[in-house]
């Protein structure tokens, strides 16, 4: 429980910086899908307009929001070394910021290996995941 309630403000500080980009992102993305074709369509049959949102309009404006999360990853690994430090909880951003101090460049490389692939699989779990969000980008 203690360690819950000192996880609060740190969590908060790092996603309280991307919250504002992935409304503006997801608000972007639905309005611009509110114009196309199918949903027009599906409002035109009848459909309700919960049942537009959940069947068309949703699944359609996902995709720029997972390619945004993917693509952040790295500013909040960046994020995590200032928010660490501030708060002094142990994890791979006070790890990289001890390093720097030390001049412990072994240790930075392997913290700047284990960033990078981190990105990396981040990245391509996210064009793993758009083939199974839409339908079009999946090749056969």
């Amino acid at each position: 429980m203690d360690v819950g309630t000192h996880l609060i403000l740190p969590t908060l500080t790092l996603a309280l910086g991307e919250i504002g980009q992935y409304v503006f992102i997801t608000r972007a993305a639905v309005a611009d899908v509110m114009d196309s074709d199918h949903v027009l369509t599906a409002r035109a049959v009848g459909l309700s307009p919960l049942a537009v949102r959940r069947r068309h309009i949703v699944p359609s404006a996902r995709l720029p929001i997972v390619t945004q999360i993917a693509l952040n990853l790295g500013f909040v690994l960046g994020g995590a070394i200032t928010v660490e430090a501030l708060f002094s909880w142990p994890g791979i951003g006070l790890a990289t910021l001890n390093a720097i101090q030390a001049k412990d460049f072994p240790m930075l490389q392997g913290l700047y290996l284990v960033t990078a692939t981190l990105v990396i699989v981040c990245n391509l779990a996210a064009d793993l995941l758009y083939a199974r969000l839409d339908p079009r980008v999946r090749t056969g």
